[in-house]
């Protein structure tokens, strides 16, 4: 029982996804840090089979995608040697994923551009993830058709609004699909640092007042938002996570700041909260948070394939309403952190249709 896999850009989250997967299949299982479970529903991490894969940099592209995970520009941390996989990085569709910044950094590959979804077929693949760049609003429209055309369920990691859209439910739903996203929550991220925090407020008994959360990084990630048309939905996705937290409106500013080249793949968080307690006496939070960027959300997404792996095979379509509120910045469903986690356990032992 293996969950066959396209990946959809071949950058640093997809780099830690792939090193993850075979970091951890000669692991004690006590020792898996970082996953819900080692064993989720009778599949393992090493379960997840890499099947078929598309980027647009030269750099990749007719590269096996042990070798291509590694290459420039990609710059997280390497944890493991990933050995040949015997999957050819293909070159996927352009479109609008290369922003105006990293154009200088991604050269295009001159070769012709595959027939997507037929790869995808061919290879065998039953999920499709998505990680093309932020703001690749058409690539990741593309993208999830494709998917459709090959029968493939969708996980969108990309702050492109996919599984939380009504009429792309739809469109998976009467394929018989599932799709899960949109915009992946890491393991112990911005996003799930505030909303946690301004949960605990809240629930505490703390009317909070103000809140703004900042994000500098030295990947292309990074350089490309600085594209500020491209953050329209990244902004939304992050804000709104936190934000469902709060019965009552807060002035509140989530986002990307800047982009400092010698951080590489390290992303520093800055959090800041105001708010008042029993008898309007002040209360002020500043966290600093600093980690790893990719394989802060490897970990989710090898949840995140393999529930979707069990929902295929329950023959279960459209959105992933559990698994996405516990794996995703902007689910068709807000939860608190804790509330989605049990949601999502519920649904991995049958006790929830999504």
């Amino acid at each position: 029982m293996k969950a066959k896999v396209a990946i959809v850009g071949v950058g640093n989250c997809a780099s830690a996804l792939v090193q993850g997967v075979h970091y951890y299949k000669n692991s004690n299982p006590d020792e898996a840090i970082g996953l819900a479970k080692y064993d989720l529903g009778g599949l393992k991490p090493y379960d997840i089979e890499f099947v078929a894969a598309f980027d647009v940099d030269e750099n990749k592209v007719g590269k096996d995608l042990s070798e291509a995970i590694y290459e420039y520009p990609n710059n997280t941390i390497r944890i493991c040697n990933v050995p040949k996989l015997g999957v050819r990085v293909e070159k996927g569709a352009v479109i609008d994923s290369i922003g105006k910044y990293v154009r200088d950094v991604i050269k295009v590959s001159d070769k012709d551009s595959v027939d997507v979804a037929s790869v995808i077929k061919d290879s065998g693949a039953d999920i499709v993830v998505n990680y093309v760049p932020v703001g690749s609003v058409k690539a990741t429209h593309f993208y999830a058709d494709q998917a459709l055309k090959a029968g493939a369920a969708f996980i969108n990691a990309m702050p492109v609004f996919i599984a939380s859209n009504p009429d792309w439910q739809s469109r998976f739903s009467n394929y018989g699909l599932p799709v899960a996203g949109d915009d992946v929550m890491s393991q112990i991220g911005a996003t799930v640092l505030h909303k946690t925090l301004i949960k605990l407020l809240v629930d505490r008994g703390v009317k909070v007042d103000e809140t703004y959360q900042l994000n500098i990084g030295g990947d292309t990630d990074f350089l490309n938002m600085l594209e500020e048309e491209r953050l329209m939905d990244k902004r939304e996705s992050k804000t709104s996570a936190v934000r469902a937290m709060v019965p009552y409106n807060v002035p509140t500013r989530i986002g990307p700041s800047d982009y400092v080249r010698f951080l590489r793949n390290e992303k520093i968080c800055y959090i800041w909260i105001k708010g008042r307690y029993f008898g309007n006496s002040p209360v002020t939070m500043d966290i600093k948070l600093s980690v790893v960027d990719a394989p802060n959300s490897a970990g989710v997404m090898i949840d995140a394939i393999r529930g979707t792996k069990i929902a295929l095979m329950r023959n279960i379509s459209g959105p992933l309403i559990s698994l996405s509120a516990y794996c995703f910045k902007h689910p068709p469903v807000q939860m608190p952190f804790d509330e989605a986690k049990i949601a999502f356990m519920d649904f991995i032992e049958g006790k929830r249709d999504t």
